[in-house]
């Protein structure tokens, strides 16, 4: 059996010029670059809900919806140019509030999100909910509320951050709940989070 083969290096400039050639997005972690997988109907379906509920109540406010094709960048200030250190990542959904800051004249990647929203998959909830979640709320100052969607079984959980620097936990398990977004002063109902899915019945 031969020996695993070493994986490429990429700086962060290498991969922001690669990604922005490629058809498919693709994440960024400490030099590795990671393909992200197809997303299934039920996850579509409750990013595209979210986005439209925060979309309605955001008509008026200084804060704005964003598509899950804009990357955010969590890690130290880029001070060099063959600098592997820090992590680009698409969120679900995103709010920003006031004037959006990004890494360069390109305005593809953000600095400031506000709000980050997160549907679970299989095979990205255990980084949604560990290495992350720990990038966002270690480098984005800004970001003051993170949210973890269930897609398999109506559940929101929702982490708000205080001024001490920790985090409260809340969730919301029934359709009848709702959950509220306290930087953005929006709530998310999750009869419409959950509108159009179907789930199993539990064994």
């Amino acid at each position: 059996m031969g020996l695993p083969q070493p994986q490429p290096t990429y700086t962060v400039e290498e991969y922001l010029t690669l990604e922005r050639q490629a058809e498919e997005r693709h994440e960024y972690l400490d030099g590795q670059i990671y393909a992200m997988a197809g997303e299934s109907l039920e996850h579509s379906v409750i990013c595209i809900n979210i986005a439209a509920e925060l979309r309605n109540q955001l008509k008026g406010k200084p804060c704005s919806t964003l598509s899950p094709n804009m990357k955010i960048y969590s890690g130290p200030p880029i001070k060099e140019q063959r600098t592997t250190k820090g992590m680009f990542s698409y969120a679900d959904v995103t709010v920003v509030c006031g004037e959006p800051l990004f890494h360069n004249e390109h305005r593809d990647v953000l600095l400031n999100p506000t709000v980050i929203i997160e549907v679970l998959s299989p095979t990205t909830e255990a980084f949604d909910r560990g290495e992350k979640f720990l990038r966002y709320r270690t480098h984005i100052e800004t970001m003051t509320e993170y949210v973890l969607v269930s897609q398999s079984r109506p559940l929101i959980e929702h982490f708000l951050r205080q001024a001490g620097g920790q985090w409260l936990y809340s969730s919301a398990g029934e359709q009848e709940d709702s959950l509220y977004l306290a930087s953005i002063e929006c709530r998310l109902q999750l009869s419409e989070v959950y509108d159009r899915i179907t789930f199993s019945p539990e064994e």
